[in-house]
């Protein structure tokens, strides 16, 4: 497992660009609202797979993705594309505690108490507390959601267009699991 770890923040970085790439390519069944949540997952998994264990950009990184999980949902109630935008918005949500945790984690390890959280630690997250219970939940629920509207409930759209946004929907869904297991 310890040789997978080095790998697992450039992972959650390509399922974060191929679930944006894929939103892009869907441009016009997508709003604004969720095409920037895409972006703006991608462009902090990113961020993240650069440079990773700093707490301050983790800190940085979990309010932009939380005020992006915000934004994601504004205005789309009651629309064809409401139910994708709350689903990347879970994305972003789950996105944000993950960094939360790992900043949290990396200031109590520059403060002394890495021997600790190393022995208990999962990825370097800790995996105790409540930010990973909300974590562990997120990560089900995006998994969850992403079923239930893949293979359950009657598509929206048609052709191209449902097979991006079931690529991106996918790809979000794997890059929160690897993200949960393995950072």
């Amino acid at each position: 497992m310890e040789l997978l770890l080095p790998a697992t923040p450039w992972l959650m970085a390509v399922a974060a660009i191929v679930a944006a790439v894929a939103c892009i390519g869907a441009w016009r069944a997508v709003p604004w609202q969720g095409r920037q949540a895409a972006l703006i997952m991608a462009a902090a998994m990113l961020a993240l797979a650069v440079s990773p264990g700093d707490a301050l950009a983790g800190l940085l990184l979990g309010v932009l993705l939380l005020v992006s999980a915000m934004l994601g949902t504004m205005g789309v109630r009651g629309t064809a594309a409401a139910s994708a935008c709350c689903h990347r918005a879970l994305g972003s949500l789950v996105m944000a505690v993950c960094a939360f945790q790992s900043a949290s984690t990396r200031a109590a390890e520059s403060a002394g108490a890495g021997a600790e959280i190393a022995v208990s630690g999962h990825g370097g997250h800790g995996m105790n507390g409540v930010l990973s219970v909300v974590m562990l939940v997120g990560v089900a629920g995006v998994v969850v959601w992403t079923v239930v509207s893949e293979w359950f409930l009657p598509s929206v759209h048609r052709g191209r267009t449902a097979r991006l946004l079931a690529t991106e929907s996918w790809a979000m869904a794997a890059g929160v699991v690897i993200m949960c297991v393995g950072f």
